[in-house]
């Protein structure tokens, strides 16, 4: 059977997203290459035409991630719609749908145990993320602050196994995050 010159092109970006979902949802490390590509319909064998292995995937869902997560979360921001997005983050949508949000929160723990490439392609977009809120709140540690705050008060609520006690967590943060952006407008 022939395929389609973009054939390879289309199934490594379906492999890349299903993995992506995947990953965010019960970990990277907890999926192997045959549960991979068993999720898009191929046999293990066909992952090798696509990644050299299992580590460049990762380095590849990182990326797609997070410079995803900055056209999200850092495009054409002003304070009204840094708040909604905001409000958007901590939410308990975001917290009950993790193979649909932020990579960070998710897989944070797996960056920072991957090799100092990883690292660095995950500081890059952290560090424009961070570029783009300083720019719109006009201070550099006001921006990781809540850039932190964010990612922790998202890991804090989906390690609570209460729903109104996530909804305090999130609803906490978002109100100081609120306080430190208003203190900061004066």
């Amino acid at each position: 059977m022939r395929y389609s010159a973009n054939h390879k092109l289309e199934t490594r970006e379906k492999l890349l997203q299903s993995s992506a979902v995947s990953a965010k949802a019960s970990g990277f490390s907890t999926v192997g290459v045959d549960g991979l590509m068993k999720a898009i319909g191929l046999s293990g064998g066909a992952f090798y035409s696509h990644f050299s292995s299992k580590d460049e995937l990762f380095a590849s869902i990182v990326e797609h991630e997070l410079r995803q997560s900055m056209e999200r979360l850092g495009a054409d921001q002003d304070r009204d719609k840094l708040e909604r997005c905001l409000k958007h983050y901590l939410s308990m949508s975001h917290v009950d749908h993790p193979e649909t949000g932020c990579a960070l929160p998710a897989l944070g723990a797996e960056i920072a145990r991957s090799d100092v490439m990883i690292r660095q392609q995950a500081e890059h977009w952290i560090c424009r993320l961070q570029e783009n809120w300083a720019q719109v709140l006009e201070s550099d540690s006001l921006a990781w602050a809540i850039l932190s705050q964010c990612i922790g008060a998202l890991v804090v609520a989906r390690m609570l196994a209460t729903p109104e006690l996530q909804r305090t967590v999130l609803k906490s943060s978002y109100t100081e995050i609120g306080r430190q952006i208003a203190g900061s407008r004066t």
